[in-house]
């Protein structure tokens, strides 16, 4: 059955547009999608927030920079889902360009679970790194961050995540939603922390004299990626984030996308020359996704870094193959769950908890997301991990945070 949900505007928002000039209907509108005044709908580059606005960004630039100049080793730690693995391409892109010396490293899911763990350090420190970078994780990786520590490595947090009551005590943690950060654009997606800290990194080396206006690197190069991980990642399109996406969407259809984003559009059956954001979140972002989901992501992040075009459309279809099997699995792990909820009487119960012994892990988050929008409960479910181990994913509703309710639990444990 079709439902109509009726989104809240500010009013005086909708009446500062139609008092420059748009339709009252349009108006309501966008002050629904959170344009707030008539300068939100100008989505030039040139509007972006400045970097010097996001906290600690300048620190990471004077570290960067230096371990640049010193020839040392940098690591990055990559989340798996589509929003990290365009953040590592972007890294990577960005601090070869500026004359680093950088690798990645983005573990399995299933092996190691979420964030820069302390096993994850130990794997790390195999490929002898000087710094470690995280992208889209490692917010909440106070162990991680201790063993890495231990070890002597040093580690640059840049993440998007809500951060708990202790921060991991990195060298630097650049995230606009740390305490006393004061960046405007709260929504940034972990895609555009690191694309920010490489507008920083770019401005401190060309004040050290490495580059002019004319020689530097030229970083809207990257904005297709960045536009990608922002769209697939959810988050909300505030003024900032539109302006990522506009400039990102235009590169695609001016013909200037990334190898392997152009030869996703290729294998999805869609032309690049028409790309909307809805392409990057319902078509290009679940092929990337689907290789977090069922092995590990690095054949998505590889897709991203791949320069000829006949190598990056090889990963393309690689990719394209683990989202139909990954659509296969969702639909009848779908299925188990809503046929089991159909015979359960769910009465006053306030959230819901799913598991089923046949299930994969690295779909449970969609079950949980399926299960939540049609009965409106929070919603974990689980499958299992090992013989021991039982492995969630929830997805929650408006109002309830999933990690201060688990917080509380163990708490009151």
């Amino acid at each position: 059955m079709t439902r109509l949900l009726v989104r809240d505007f500010d009013p005086a928002a909708a009446q500062r547009l139609v008092a420059d000039g748009v339709l009252p209907a349009l108006a309501r509108v966008l002050a629904a999608r959170g344009i707030a005044r008539p300068d939100d709908l100008q989505l030039l580059i040139d509007r972006l927030e400045p970097p010097t606005a996001l906290s600690h960004v300048n620190d990471a630039a004077l570290l960067l920079a230096d371990a640049i100049d010193a020839g040392v080793r940098l690591l990055i730690v990559a989340d798996y889902d589509c929003d990290g693995a365009t953040a590592c391409a972007v890294g990577l892109r960005g601090l070869q360009a500026m004359g680093a010396d950088v690798d990645y490293l983005v573990p399995n899911r299933f092996e190691y679970g979420y964030g820069l763990t302390p096993e994850i350090v130990e794997l790390a420190a195999q490929k002898s790194p000087d710094l470690i970078i995280t992208v889209d994780n490692g917010i909440a990786s106070v162990d991680g961050v201790a063993r890495a520590n231990e070890l002597g490595i040093a580690v640059l947090v840049t993440d998007h995540h809500l951060p708990g009551p202790v921060l991991p005590d990195a060298a630097c943690i650049v995230n606009p939603n740390q305490p006393g950060c004061g960046f405007p654009s709260k929504h940034l997606a972990g895609v555009g922390v690191m694309f920010y800290v490489l507008l920083a990194l770019r401005a401190e080396l060309r004040a050290r004299g490495r580059y002019t206006e004319a020689t530097q690197p030229r970083l809207n190069t990257l904005l297709d990626l960045v536009a990608l991980g922002t769209v697939a990642d959810v988050v909300p399109l505030d003024r900032n984030n539109r302006i990522l996406v506009a400039a990102g969407l235009e590169r695609i259809r001016n013909g200037r996308a990334n190898p392997g984003i152009a030869a996703l559009f290729e294998v999805a059956g869609r032309s690049t020359r028409t790309a909307r954001a809805a392409d990057l979140g319902f078509t290009i972002g679940p092929r990337v996704n689907a290789a977090g989901r069922l092995t590990d992501m690095t054949v998505g992040i590889e897709c991203l870094l791949a320069d000829e075009p006949a190598r990056a459309l090889e990963l393309a279809r690689q990719l394209d193959e683990l989202n139909r099997e990954r659509r296969a699995i969702e639909a009848d792990m779908q299925v188990d769950a809503l046929t089991e909820l159909d015979d359960t009487d769910l009465g006053s119960r306030r959230t819901i908890t799913l598991f089923n012994e046949g299930w994969h892990q690295g779909v449970v988050g969609l079950v949980a997301s399926r299960v939540k929008e049609r009965h409106h409960r929070p919603t974990i479910a689980f499958a299992r991990a090992d013989e021991r181990m039982l492995r969630g994913s929830g997805r929650s509703i408006e109002g309830v945070h999933l990690r201060d309710v688990l917080d509380l639990v163990t708490k009151a444990a």
